[in-house]
């Protein structure tokens, strides 16, 4: 695959989550988050993206989140769990988008907030538009996701190089 072919990245906000006496890291998903990850599954498919490679955070409401939504998909990309998703800045986010491989195309990040919504407004950079609106007018809630597109080496992602194609929130 030649870096001069458009990559797409799509951002997804694990679902909503309940609040019992376990860490934050540990909390699981809310009767709402379980019925709502199938609907952003559903969601990703109807994208018609064929994601290399999704990259998920340890936390489990986003393994849980991700396990619903991922058997709405025509294919199970690679997944890869990551440490260091957990409680991300949308820095620390782009230096783990910069170690993918350029043999991957299309990802798939599950994340939380505030990162996840930070790293779609830094990548959107000047980004107009629809989505971009919409998204700046509902924020990030849970189960939303960011679809952008990329041209480029992984390496060199960075803040304002991709544009926003599309927002969807859940219960718009």
């Amino acid at each position: 695959m030649s870096v001069d072919t458009p990559r797409r990245i799509v951002l997804l906000r694990h679902a909503k989550a309940d609040w019992p006496q376990v860490s934050d890291h540990e909390r699981p998903l809310a009767e709402r988050g379980r019925q709502d990850a199938p609907v952003a599954g559903r969601r990703l498919a109807e994208t018609g993206i064929d994601f290399d490679l999704a990259i998920c955070s340890t936390a489990t409401r986003t393994r849980e989140t991700w396990k619903l939504a991922v058997h709405e998909l025509p294919r199970r990309p690679k997944t890869v769990y990551e440490d260091r998703l957990y409680e991300a800045s949308p820095g620390e986010l782009i230096a783990v988008l910069n170690e993918v491989q350029d043999d991957c195309s299309d990802i798939l990040l599950i994340g939380h907030n505030p990162g996840v919504h930070g790293l779609a407004d830094v990548l959107a950079g000047s980004s107009e538009g629809d989505a971009l609106a919409r998204m700046n007018r509902r924020g990030f809630p849970t189960a939303a996701m960011a679809t952008l597109s990329y041209t480029g080496s992984w390496k060199g992602l960075e803040p304002g190089t991709a544009t926003l194609l599309d927002y969807w929130a859940p219960h718009e």
